[in-house]
């Protein structure tokens, strides 16, 4: 049985944020000391690193179930098929829904039964639940949707990944720079597709390397603040994404039989530019060979790391044609992949 990705959409937030507008941030150390270096040498090295320039937030008025929900809209339009069909809708995300101007989370009722209720769907037997696994949660909720339809549970699943990380970040840590809010969605189906999940799998690393990401105070000392913020040891992140990541990519594309070059694209998690280098270039290593310049398109520059939004809105670009240099066609194979809090990783092998 084919299981393909038959429709796809997403939502980029309207406000544009760039690295100048953090220009009069007052960044702090971990133990709440100011940094030595101004600023501005501050985003300039950010900028070197991540590659990021700007990124997008949501409206005031908008919350992660919002974004979901419209990139679920277009991604149900591009299937064509009629949302009562809807066997399962699958949420990923991390925080939930965090108003503007609130710091608690909001995940009562689920965003997935969020997005049903707003999609207006009656039909009980559309099952909605909620994804938490990190920024690899679109990625594993595709894995989750394939098995469904597989085993003859459903015929019709809608994958979402949301998230408004700017509503979770500290202001005064230089990290807060990373993140940002976005919407990516897909319907995967045993039926109007012709491409086909060839291989996945999923790994978690839960001992020393489980608080990699956590939520913790602000780095301001002198705040009375108790606000949880996302918080990560991104040396560590690094060390370990670029020692796991490509052998477990390598792991996948030898389960899908498919020779590395058929390989057409690898649609990564948005993290950081250099570090997604760093994993393509050592994946590619591992058959002796350096990746084709044009393998790995990215997003980051413009659009930052949204966490679980980045893949399906890297894809619906690049399927549509909105990124420069990359397309793809019926017939190319691509791979997916992602690592992220928890510490995990997945990764599956897909002919378009």
């Amino acid at each position: 049985m084919n299981v393909g990705l038959r429709g796809t959409g997403c939502y980029i937030p309207s406000i544009k944020t760039t690295n100048q507008d953090f220009q009069e941030h007052n960044f702090l150390n971990s133990n709440g000391a100011p940094f030595d270096q101004p600023t501005t040498v501050i985003i300039d090295k950010f900028k070197a690193i991540t590659g990021i320039k700007e990124r997008r937030y949501a409206r005031d008025d908008y919350n992660t179930s919002d974004l979901g929900f419209y990139a679920a809209q277009r991604a149900i339009e591009d299937a064509g098929i009629d949302p009562e069909h809807l066997d399962y809708i699958i949420f990923a995300h991390n925080f939930g829904n965090v108003t503007k101007g609130h710091a608690q989370s909001d995940m009562l009722p689920t965003l997935a039964t969020r997005v049903k209720n707003q999609l207006r769907i009656k039909n009980p037997r559309c099952v909605a639940y909620d994804m938490l696994f990190g920024c690899p949660g679109w990625v594993e909720g595709v894995i989750q949707a394939n098995a469904f339809i597989k085993s003859g549970m459903a015929k019709n699943c809608l994958v979402i990944g949301a998230e408004t990380l700017s509503r979770v970040v500290d202001p005064v840590d230089r990290d807060s720079m990373i993140y940002s809010d976005g919407a990516g969605a897909c319907v995967l189906s045993s039926e109007g597709s012709s491409g086909s999940i060839l291989a996945h799998g999923s790994l978690t690393y839960a001992n020393e390397e489980a608080y990699f990401l956590f939520n913790g105070e602000t780095y301001n000392k002198e705040s009375n603040d108790t606000t949880q913020y996302i918080k990560m040891y991104g040396r560590k992140i690094y060390e370990f994404a670029i020692s796991h990541v490509p052998k477990a990519m390598k792991e996948c594309l030898e389960e899908s039989g498919v020779p590395i070059t058929e390989l057409k694209k690898i649609f990564i998690h948005q993290a950081n530019e250099k570090m997604d280098e760093a994993i393509v270039g050592r994946f590619y290593r591992l058959y002796g060979m350096k990746p084709p310049e044009d393998v790995m398109p990215m997003n980051i520059r413009k659009l930052g790391n949204s966490s679980v939004a980045t893949i399906p809105t890297l894809f619906d670009m690049v399927k549509r044609g909105q990124l420069e240099g990359h397309h793809i066609e019926e017939g190319d194979i691509v791979m997916f992949a992602s690592v992220g809090a928890g510490m995990n990783i997945n990764a599956f092998v897909y002919r378009c």
